[in-house]
């Protein structure tokens, strides 16, 4: 059930200072009963050195993921034809799993629930006021086959279910198949890699009145190793994008290429947090005017 909050500005202070707190309280909490693993015991068939949760060919056994992600882009405007910007905040709650196929293979299971907030208008709210609710739910499988120390390859698909409904989602169901490979620079580090990931959005049901999707996307992925736990990682998100499907507010193109990097640590040999940033570079294809996240991996 959506709620429909009249949000005054010291009302939506508050409510960002309180969503702040209780992810500082669950990074405290999660940094304190982190669990451990006795050096007694045998190393996984999976390399998992230097492992931070981020990186799609070396998934851990399990992983919980608190993700905070901000973002303003184009919307309707109070009046026909007009422009204005919405905000978008999102609580992401990511939940993996992997298992041990075979030799040198392995199958990742991925499950998101978005937790949304944002400011459209429409005719049902005309000001523009804050909306919360869920997003579109999505579950992933990917099936990775490690061809040697340094190269890896995979293929996978991720289902979207349009249980945001008009104000959260998409109104449609999506299928979003998934190719790419992994090379390792061990000549850097361990867990300095190049891992190029593409991946295509396309609709195939839904509400017959929402725009149809059909996008590709690409992430031209290179992590950096750094001294002290610290990493830094160009394009991790596949957000270059090229729209083939209907046009959304404020295009005037196809290609939407941004710069995105991530910065993180690792708190513990089970805790990872980073901080992300993207700003375009050609918005013909206007996914985004900012983006920001947050995320907190705890690996078990």
């Amino acid at each position: 059930m959506k709620a429909r909050i009249s949000a005054g500005s010291e009302e939506r202070d508050a409510a960002v200072m309180v969503g702040r707190t209780l992810f500082g309280a669950c990074l405290l909490v999660a940094v304190i009963v982190r669990p451990t693993i006795a050096s007694s015991q045998e190393a996984p068939s999976r390399d998992q050195s230097a492992n931070t949760g981020n990186d799609f060919f070396r998934p851990p056994s399990n992983l919980f993921q608190m993700m905070t992600y901000y973002k303003t882009a184009p919307g309707s405007g109070s009046t026909k034809g007009s422009i204005t910007n919405v905000t978008t905040e999102t609580f992401n709650l990511r939940y993996d799993h992997a298992l041990d196929l075979a030799p040198m293979w392995i199958l990742a299971l991925r499950s998101d629930l978005p937790l949304l907030a944002k400011n459209p208008i429409s005719s049902s709210n005309p000001d523009g006021d804050y909306l919360y609710g869920a997003g579109d739910a999505d579950v992933q499988a990917a099936v990775i086959h490690n061809l040697s120390q340094r190269w890896a390859v995979g293929f996978g698909a991720r289902l979207i279910a349009p249980t945001g409904g008009d104000t959260f989602g998409s109104g449609k169901w999506q299928i979003m198949p998934i190719v790419g490979a992994r090379y390792a620079l061990w000549e850097i580090n361990s867990s300095s890699y190049i891992e190029p990931i593409v991946r295509y959005d396309v609709s195939f049901a839904g509400d017959p009145t929402k725009r149809n999707i059909s996008n590709l996307q690409f992430a031209p992925t290179f992590n950096l190793g750094l001294p002290d736990r610290w990493f830094i990682t160009f394009y991790p998100s596949a957000d270059i994008r090229i729209n083939f499907g209907d046009p959304i507010t404020g295009q005037t193109g196809r290609l939407f290429l941004p710069f995105d990097a991530r910065i993180g640590r690792k708190l513990s040999d089970n805790v990872a947090l980073s901080f992300e940033l993207g700003v375009p570079i050609i918005r013909d294809y206007p996914v985004y005017n900012i983006k920001t996240q947050v995320r907190l991996n705890v690996t078990y």
